[in-house]
């Protein structure tokens, strides 16, 4: 996968999604553990805790690959945007089930976040370039 130039603005954006990446992460281990048990979905056939360690590891990867693996941006920005989309049942399922976590205590809030997950795959796709990437192979 070819290396597409990005602009400073990019680069700011993909150096800030990998720091909320990073952030994230930390609080799967720590601080926010419970918040984030409270979105797995009930029909996930793992224990919650497992599920919440195991999307820190993979958090924490991404992060850093989006700081530090720049020759990589493209194949990073996609692997972001394909786990968004892979944890927006967990946002999906927080709001259907009225399960409160994260400071989203109202069906409002949490109807009002279902619509961020996009921009965060848009924002993954679009600082990485791999929109560039994928318009110039159509």
């Amino acid at each position: 996968m070819e290396n597409i130039h990005t602009t400073k603005i990019q680069n700011f954006f993909r150096v800030l999604l990998g720091l909320f990446m990073i952030t994230a992460a930390i609080g799967h281990f720590t601080f926010q553990r419970a918040d984030f048990q409270a979105q797995v979905p009930n029909w996930v056939p793992l224990d919650k805790d497992l599920v919440v360690v195991l999307s820190g590891v993979v958090e924490i990867a991404l992060g850093l690959s989006m700081l530090f693996l720049t020759r990589y941006k493209v194949f990073t920005g996609i692997a972001l945007a394909v786990f968004y989309i892979l944890v927006f049942p967990g946002n999906i399922a927080q709001y259907l089930n009225q399960t409160p976590a994260f400071g989203l205590d109202t069906d409002q809030a949490r109807l009002i976040r279902l619509f961020f997950q996009p921009v965060l795959i848009f924002l993954a796709l679009w600082s990485t370039g791999a929109i560039g990437y994928f318009r110039r192979k159509v």
